[in-house]
């Protein structure tokens, strides 16, 4: 990946720092005049230097289930929406395509998704992402969506509890922790719940993770419907890009980049066995190329600066021409 010169700091997003920025910019190879989708524009690091990249003309269109980021965004980046360069709608990522043709914004260069929380989410206690800062139970993008995570907490059953923290979580302690909040509910705020959890499986120990750190990703993910939107999303950028256009995705933890993966690796086929083992299978029409044998993943500076980089994974791949076989 080559160098690029930082994009200069924003005072009142001083505290957000876009994962992987260089890396998604080479990705994502942006050229002048280029139309781009950031399906999660977020605190709009990335946003912005997406539209440094394609100036002099080139347009992006930004979306967000956060109406709180599209007003963040709608102050930072100002200069670009009076210059109709830059489009911005609150809508789950998931409503990709229903969006573009709303704004007759296809087809397109590149596609960005950045999923996960955001920082800014994860530093505002009133939005009860995070465990260490005590806020109401609630971890909704868009807050008028529902359930929350306390209906969730506080109204499900013990054994449907412990299989979402279980399959959404991957917590191994998930069967104790669910008996213990079914029997210590209701709770009200982060800080009660994760004081719950850490009660629930005696205590830290010298872990390296906080006990309520995999409870509290399987709750936002749940309340969310992360992994379904991811699902639903990815076709659709797939079908909004040009050929030669390409997707870059960051993800946050394995259910994500395993979606993302083995997604990618399907488009990419050039060949489909015949489950019966009986005609050997068949030739296909591949969609994609993938760039990124590997994940990219943040290294040297990066880490040091960006805690929340070192568990990013950034796959990009290329919209291969129609004809090509």
């Amino acid at each position: 990946m080559g160098d690029r010169l930082p994009i200069a700091a924003d005072p009142a997003t001083a505290s957000h720092e876009p994962v992987l920025l260089n890396q998604v910019l080479d990705g994502l190879a942006v050229k002048p005049g280029a139309w781009l989708i950031d399906g999660t524009a977020g605190g709009g690091g990335h946003t912005e230097a997406l539209l440094a990249c394609s100036a002099p003309n080139g347009r992006l269109l930004g979306i967000d289930a956060d109406p709180a980021a599209i007003r963040r965004i709608s102050v930072r980046l100002a200069d670009a929406l009076a210059a109709q360069r830059l489009v911005l709608h609150q809508s789950e990522f998931a409503q990709l395509e229903a969006v573009a043709a709303a704004y007759a914004f296809a087809p397109v260069d590149g596609v960005l998704l950045d999923l996960g929380v955001s920082s800014f989410q994860l530093q505002t206690p009133d939005r009860g992402f995070s465990f260490s800062q005590q806020g109401p139970l609630d971890m909704r993008f868009d807050p008028e969506q529902s359930p929350s995570a306390a209906e969730v907490v506080n109204e499900w059953p013990e054994r449907e509890l412990a299989e979402l923290f279980f399959h959404c979580g991957e917590e191994p302690q998930s069967r104790r922790i669910a008996r213990y909040l079914v029997q210590h509910r209701p709770f009200a705020t982060t800080t009660a719940l994760a004081e719950a959890i850490e009660n629930a499986v005696g205590g830290r120990r010298g872990a390296r993770l906080h006990p309520a750190t995999r409870v509290f990703q399987a709750l936002r993910i749940l309340v969310n419907q992360e992994l379904q939107q991811i699902e639903a999303v990815l076709p659709q950028a797939l079908r909004l890009l040009r050929p030669g256009g390409r997707l870059a995705v960051i993800s946050f933890h394995s259910l994500e980049d395993r979606i993302v993966k083995r997604w990618m690796a399907e488009e990419a086929r050039t060949y489909v066995a015949d489950p019966t083992h009986r005609y050997g299978g068949y030739e296909r029409q591949p969609t994609l190329r993938i760039l990124t044998r590997k994940p990219v993943m943040a290294e040297g500076d990066e880490l040091n600066r960006n805690p929340r980089s070192r568990s990013a994974k950034l796959r990009v791949a290329e919209k291969l021409p129609f004809n090509l076989v």
